[in-house]
């Protein structure tokens, strides 16, 4: 039960790091308000954004957030 609680260690601090890496490629959302304010939001980027590296680095970050979560409470349970 050790080695097993010992992988998931390790596999909470990899998610730990590449979540923390994903966080800080992604772009600020206050590049988006600015052109919201100049009424630009309704551009080719803003539409196909999903299939952009930005959305699936958004995608990304909600499923390893999602994971980390789930580990977390898999980690503090009793073994």
């Amino acid at each position: 039960m050790d080695i097993l609680k010992t992988i998931v260690q390790i596999v909470y601090i990899a998610i730990c790091i590449v979540l923390t890496v994903i966080v800080l490629k992604q772009e600020g959302k206050s590049s988006g308000l600015s052109g919201a304010l100049t009424g630009a939001s309704e551009t080719f980027w803003s539409k196909n954004k999903g299939r952009s590296v930005e959305g699936i680095l958004e995608k990304l970050t909600k499923i390893l957030a999602a994971v980390f979560v789930i580990l977390s409470v898999v980690l503090n349970l009793d073994w």
